[in-house]
């Protein structure tokens, strides 16, 4: 006799699962990545990458939400925890986290995004969903995806990509949605080098979980696939001529996996011109429970944010900075991120900087400078010592403890 495994564990269907591909390594954050996965990078004064993802599904009515991890796996974990800050501490449904496990007496990591969700389809089949959304986990953008659910349906589609405007010089960086008046999607180019429209993918999709489910169980059996939704289950499923759709979305959208593109999405914040779609769309995160910030006598702070914890006896210039950080009297701090429980000596200039959870810089030190377009973003690793007196030069990326 077979047993339905969703009556033993009275599993209750759901409309629509998330999956949130989460463990990538983000190597083109280098030193910042060294320790931890990149969707556990902290964000924004107060943030990790992966809140914004995993409060968009919250705020969109997605209460089951799968989180994938692999690379450096153990501070993401923690971090996601059991859903609380998120409305996710559920019986039925919830955050599950999902890392690769061992089957068949063998190791089976994660080979693709495809094969990620692939190798997970016993958790999806759990709730017997009609839909199954897969997000990134990287990505900084406030988005109501049940709008997007809404389209999906409304367009009787098999998968809905999300695609955002992006200018039409840049576009061959991009995987192209060539569309038709009325949304379809006719053609999906990766990266060509004479773009025929400005629609980039974002990596966001709502799938029929029926077909979801075929192709990435025909993927699987294809020797030849690299099992990765853009390279082959979208042009797999535009081939066999099943109906796709494009979703434009109008609001702020950036890929941070980049020291640029972190270290600008960051500033994003402090821009009085920065506007969002949804200002009122909470961004849940776990908090530390530190005291409010201090701003000493010698303190004095212009358009940054401070966060919780914060001593500041310097001067801080639109910069973000991290609870429990201390900047001490006669620092110089702008247009940086100072990053939680970090301590900047006497003295000390910091420019153009990104400093990593918990590093010190000692006394009379210079991290980076003024910004030009010949020099880079300096970065200081986690857990790093600089000593008194130090220069940093811009663009330098310190993994390593400096004696002065």
């Amino acid at each position: 006799m077979v047993t339905n495994i969703n009556n033993i564990l009275n599993t209750k269907k759901k409309e629509c699962v998330a999956m949130i591909l989460a463990g990538g390594q983000g190597s083109r954050l280098y030193v910042l990545t060294s320790k931890i996965a990149k969707p556990a990078v902290p964000f924004g004064g107060k943030y990790r990458i992966i809140d914004y993802t995993v409060s968009n599904c919250v705020n969109s009515g997605f209460d089951t939400v799968g989180v994938l991890t692999q690379y450096q796996p153990l501070l993401l974990n923690e971090y996601i925890g059991n859903g609380q800050p998120w409305d996710l501490d559920r019986l039925e449904g919830g955050v599950t986290i999902l890392p690769p496990y061992q089957k068949n007496f063998g190791y089976d990591w994660y080979t693709g995004t495809a094969n990620a969700v692939y190798q997970n389809l016993h958790y999806v089949e759990r709730f017997d969903p009609d839909y199954v959304i897969v997000l990134g986990g990287d990505h900084i953008y406030k988005m109501d995806y049940s709008l997007m659910l809404e389209y999906h349906k409304e367009k009787n589609a098999d998968c809905t990509i999300a695609v955002i405007d992006v200018p039409i010089e840049e576009a061959s960086r991009f995987g192209i949605m060539n569309i038709n008046d009325d949304g379809s999607i006719y053609e999906f180019e990766e990266k060509p080098k004479i773009p025929k429209s400005n629609k980039a993918s974002m990596g966001l999709y709502i799938f029929n979980w029926d077909k979801l489910r075929k192709f990435l169980i025909e993927d699987n059996e294809d020797a030849e696939s690299s099992k990765d939704f853009g390279k082959n289950i979208i042009p797999k499923m535009l081939a066999a001529g099943e109906r796709m759709f494009a979703y434009s979305f109008r609001g702020y959208w950036r890929d941070v996996g980049t020291i640029e593109s972190l270290w600008q999405a960051n500033m994003d914040l402090l821009d009085e011109d920065f506007k969002n779609d949804l200002p009122d769309w909470k961004i849940y995160s776990r908090t530390t429970g530190k005291p409010p910030h201090y701003i000493g006598a010698t303190g004095s702070m212009k358009n940054s944010i401070i966060s919780e914890g914060c001593e500041i006896y310097g001067f801080v210039e639109h910069s973000i900075i991290f609870p429990g950080v201390k900047i001490n009297e006669g620092c110089y701090v702008k247009d940086s991120i100072i990053m939680a429980n970090s301590v900047i000596g006497a003295n000390t200039s910091v420019e153009y900087s990104i400093i990593d959870e918990n590093a010190e810089i000692g006394s009379n030190s210079k991290i980076g400078e003024k910004r030009t377009e010949a020099t880079g973003i300096t970065v200081v690793a986690k857990d790093i010592k600089i000593g008194g007196g130090v220069t940093v030069n811009p663009g330098d990326m310190i993994d390593g403890d400096i004696v002065g």
